[in-house]
C-alpha cells in the first residue's frame, strides 16, 4: 500500500472521535477491559481503572483538539471503516511526515494540540505494519521521548504493541483522500 499524491495524514482528534462513538456507540478495548495503561513517564506506568479516550489519565476530560488517545489498533480500524479512511503503514507514515516543519514534541510537559505540534513525537501512533508476533508498530514517539531514551522520532526506531492495547500516549492518524 504506497502513498497517493493526493493522500494526506491527519491527527484524528478526541472531537472526531467522539463524532465516531456518538454514531455508532461503539466501544474501545480500554473501555471495554475496564482498564488501561496511564505513562508516568517513559518507563513508568500505573493501570488505571475507568480510564477511556474521553479521561485518558482518570482524572479530567480530554481537550477536544486534543490527539486522542487511550485507543487501539482494532479501535483505529473501526474508526477507518466508519469513516472510510485507513491507517497508515510505517512506511507511508514516514513519507507524510517528511514535510511537518513544526517542531516535534518530545521530552515536553505533555501531549500537545494537534494544530500546534509536528505529528511526530506528540503520541505515539499506530500503524498498519505487523510483526511475526501479529503486534502491530508504533511510529513517531511521545512526548515523553527524547533522543536518549526511546527516540521515536527515529525512523528506524521498532516499538509494537498487540491490538488491543491503549495508553495515555498512544493514538492514530489517518490517510484521508
Amino acid at each position: 500500500m504506497g502513498c497517493s499524491s493526493k493522500e494526506t495524514l491527519e491527527v484524528v482528534t478526541v472531537k472526531q472521535f467522539g463524532h465516531f462513538v456518538a454514531e455508532t456507540n461503539y466501544i474501545t478495548d480500554a473501555e471495554r477491559f475496564g482498564w488501561s495503561f496511564v505513562q508516568q513517564d517513559i518507563l513508568n506506568f500505573t493501570i488505571e481503572e475507568g480510564v477511556s479516550w474521553r479521561i485518558p489519565y482518570g482524572d479530567q476530560t480530554a481537550d477536544d483538539n486534543m490527539p486522542v488517545t487511550q485507543v487501539s489498533y482494532n479501535d483505529a480500524l473501526a474508526y477507518c471503516k466508519w469513516s472510510g479512511t485507513k491507517l497508515p503503514s510505517y512506511e507511508d507514515y514516514w513519507l507524510f511526515t517528511a514535510n511537518d516543519t513544526r517542531n516535534i514534541n518530545i521530552n515536553s510537559e505533555g501531549i500537545q494540540v494537534f494544530t500546534v505540534a509536528n505529528i511526530i513525537g506528540n503520541v505515539w501512533d499506530i500503524t498498519t505494519s505487523e510483526n511475526s508476533k501479529g503486534e502491530i508498530r508504533l511510529a513517531g514517539g511521545s512526548y515523553l521521548c527524547s533522543k536518549n531514551t526511546c527516540d521515536g522520532s527515529n525512523p528506524t526506531r521498532k516499538l509494537f504493541v498487540d491490538k488491543t492495547t491503549g495508553n495515555s500516549n498512544i493514538g492514530f492518524s489517518i490517510l484521508k483522500n
